[in-house]
């Protein structure tokens, strides 16, 4: 790296970190503004509402914003250096466009892999704290605790239910379970009722008949209480439709994967979080390019007008992401394409401006 890589670089991060301090307190500000009511009902102090829920909102709003953060900071400091006519003198003293880019790229590509990373590890903590806190304080989030009757696959073999399974108690009735070999059933177990003890981390069930069919033979075993490990627990069969945001992604693979087996219909919208968290950082390197190239060439309107033309380009791409997301949970489009297609069109838009680019 050489010293001219180094000062864009510099005024990349530090634009990039003051903008995105500066926003988050906004955002910070609006939002207790929004749910000082809800915070004084709940009469904890300031310090505990900052502990339990701000260490979760403030990480969450800047994992929300960061592609912009990094895009409008970009636009900002190199529109600035383009009226001072430095990247002028850049180009006229034999140094490509190209070269010029470097330090762009390795500004995005350091904060795609702490989105990245951010995305994977840290924004699902802190976005735990955070909805269980509106669980608890706010008018914002409930989760659903309900009774209600569920069906799902157990293994590539087994299927299992549960009629009227309360999601609060961590209990339910009628309870069967059967395997499948070919198109025989060869085993089928059921309980008057079933629930989730704690201290064995196992499922309680009572009243219960369980059969192992061999053709014509037939071993039946009656038992007035059986605890017995399944391949779900009591995380499994409740309804949080934020369930996804709070998972790292090694638990949110392994829960995909789970989803699938059993046929759920959420698994479009665990699909979709995932894709999305290894999306988002590419994003914010194509983000970069295409601000380092727009707002170096000085305009008529200055910084004012590279902000408006940046402006626009974040709009069309929230509304890219907003619609291949639509159309993915609720209609048939892939999960991972429909992440990958506002990178697509802005890796397009990169290309072209850069061959249309002044070299």
């Amino acid at each position: 790296m050489k010293k001219i890589d180094w000062y864009i670089l510099k005024k990349f991060l530090s634009t990039f970190f003051f903008s995105l301090i500066l926003l988050t307190l906004v955002s910070t500000v609006i939002d207790m503004s929004e749910k000082t009511d809800d915070f004084v009902k709940s009469g904890l102090s300031a310090k505990e509402i900052f502990l339990q829920y701000y260490t979760g909102f403030i990480p969450h709003i800047v994992s929300l914003l960061f592609p912009l953060f990094v895009f409008i900071s970009v636009i900002f400091f190199t529109s600035k250096m383009a009226n001072r006519s430095e990247f002028i003198a850049i180009l006229a003293s034999g140094v490509s466009l190209r070269r010029t880019l470097r330090a762009y790229w390795i500004g995005g590509i350091f904060l795609g892999i702490i989105l990245w990373f951010g995305n994977a590890y840290v924004i699902p903590r802190a976005n735990e704290r955070r909805t269980t806190f509106e669980a608890k304080y706010t008018r914002g989030y409930t989760p659903q605790s309900n009774s209600s009757t569920m069906y799902m696959r157990t293994d590539s073999f087994g299927y299992a239910g549960i009629r009227y399974y309360d999601t609060a108690n961590k209990s339910g009735n009628s309870f069967f379970m059967e395997k499948i070999k070919g198109n025989e059933v060869v085993y089928n177990l059921r309980a008057d009722h079933i629930a989730w003890d704690t201290s064995k981390k196992a499922w309680k069930l009572t009243g219960v008949i369980e059969r192992k069919i061999n053709g014509l033979l037939e071993d039946v075993k009656f038992e007035s209480k059986l605890f017995k490990k399944l391949s779900f627990d009591p995380t499994d069969l409740k309804r949080d439709e934020y369930m996804q945001a709070r998972l790292i992604s090694p638990a949110l693979r392994i829960r995909i994967q789970r989803e699938k087996l059993r046929g759920s219909e959420t698994v479009k919208e665990l699909e979709m979080e995932y894709a999305h968290r290894n999306s988002t950082p590419v994003a914010v390197i194509l983000l970069t390019l295409i601000g380092a190239i727009l707002a170096c060439r000085r305009i008529r309107g200055g910084s004012g007008g590279h902000l408006a033309i940046g402006i626009i380009i974040c709009a069309v791409f929230i509304l890219a992401d907003r619609f291949s997301t639509i159309f993915s949970t609720k209609g048939d489009l892939d999960p991972l394409l429909a992440a990958w297609i506002p990178n697509m069109i802005f890796g397009g838009l990169t290309v072209y401006l850069y061959r249309k680019a002044p070299k």
